[in-house]
């Protein structure tokens, strides 16, 4: 096991009706918040209102800011900056799903330091030393980003995705009703569900690593959501399922699935290259590279994957290499059955070779950036994985 420091400091508020306790919370961390929200789904159906009533009887100002995209952009949260700024927010609250709350990290580290460029500080170019406080009312069980320290922004005028991992990301308090996750389409649950999965097995498949409480949590919190996603994504009502999924959430990106081997992002890698490219869901374009990912790697890693295909799919298969291809195909199963993609082809993009060369050199980091734990991954190597992902037929 290697070392690790984990570091959990969220104030979660769980169940049903919490919402009503976000004022009560959010005042211990300040008296002034910008709103951050989407389109105006948290408008309709009065979760917003019942936010701002909360806040209001509990003394706190808030201002609304709108308008967080499915991937969030950084021209949005620049605006949001200038709102925060304007209105002397002294803390961020964002109101939906992963696009809202990374939004609001992205206008708490830009407001807290003003006088530096926000795609600056995202790329690390200036060290990010101060923040705002982050809160978060939870509306889709998907991101983690209620508990993570992680957010992702697009550059809209480069056409890059990118991700920061801060602890200034850390939520000070999030709001977490499984009941407002039953009212969401099909296709939003399916595509949540896949994102959790893929943030437990992006922490999983590290080669010769000796964790066995971490591995119990993972693969604990994997069968889990495979066993209640299938359920909300049939039934959204069913809230004793919805409620395990929404907390799967919130634990499979908060780090505690990487305790003593860290964690290999290579999938998500690929995924961003694509949304950044098509605009296409995260979760979908996860699961479209996520079985290519799988077959081109997992020769370096086969009792990983063999342990994953017994634990988490009950895989009675003795052989190691045929338990591993088992495992890997129940789980694209898996996701066809809750009609996520499998294959950039039911993603619904086609790219064509100059597409792929510049997909992997974005995700890659124009090839200075190897991918993956089990093998490196060069550009090359990605573009590989891409080509067989549109093979991949449904």
């Amino acid at each position: 096991m290697e070392n690790f420091k984990l570091y959990t400091p969220t104030e979660v508020v769980f169940g049903k009706d919490t919402e009503n306790q976000t004022g009560e919370t959010a005042k211990k961390y300040g008296s002034k918040a910008l709103l951050v929200f989407g389109k105006g789904s948290v408008v309709k159906s009065g979760l917003l209102q019942r936010v701002e009533k909360s806040l209001s009887d509990a003394g706190v100002e808030y201002k609304e800011f709108g308008g967080a995209k499915p991937n969030p952009t950084l021209a949005h949260a620049q605006e949001g900056i200038k709102e925060a700024l304007s209105f002397g927010a002294d803390m961020i609250i964002g109101v939906g799903g992963g696009s809202a709350i990374d939004t609001a990290k992205a206008i708490a580290h830009g407001a807290a330091n003003p006088d530096e460029n926000l795609w600056n500080l995202w790329t690390r170019k200036v060290p990010l030393t101060k923040s705002l406080p982050v809160g978060a009312v939870l509306t889709i069980a998907a991101a983690g980003s209620e508990m993570s320290d992680s957010a992702v922004l697009t550059n809209e005028e480069l056409g890059k995705k990118s991700g920061i991992n801060t602890d200034f990301n850390r939520c000070r308090f999030a709001i977490v009703n499984p009941q407002l996750g039953q009212t969401l389409p099909k296709e939003q649950l399916a595509a949540g569900v896949t994102d959790i999965m893929m943030h437990t097995m992006e922490r999983y498949f590290i080669p010769d690593s000796h964790c066995d409480m971490t591995d119990e949590i993972a693969e604990g919190l994997l069968r889990t959501v495979i066993k209640n996603g299938a359920i909300i994504v049939a039934d959204p009502s069913d809230y004793d399922a919805m409620s395990e999924v929404f907390w799967a959430s919130s634990l499979s990106h908060n780090n505690l699935t990487e305790c003593g081997r860290g964690k290999d992002f290579s999938v998500h890698k690929l995924g961003h290259a694509l949304s950044a490219k098509y605009d296409v869901t995260h979760g979908a374009s996860l699961s479209a590279v996520w079985g290519a990912w799988a077959k081109e790697l997992y020769k370096g890693a086969v009792p990983r994957f063999a342990r994953f295909a017994r634990k988490v799919w009950n895989v009675a298969e003795e052989n190691d290499e045929a338990a591993a291809l088992a495992g890997i195909e129940k789980t694209v199963t898996f996701f066809k059955s809750i009609d996520m993609p499998v294959s950039l082809t039911d993603l619904g993009v086609d790219p064509s070779d100059e597409d792929i060369k510049a997909l992997a050199l974005d995700a890659t980091m124009n090839d200075t950036l190897k991918l993956s734990r089990i093998r490196p991954l060069a550009a090359v190597d990605v573009e590989k994985i891409y080509k067989n992902s549109i093979l991949r037929k449904s």
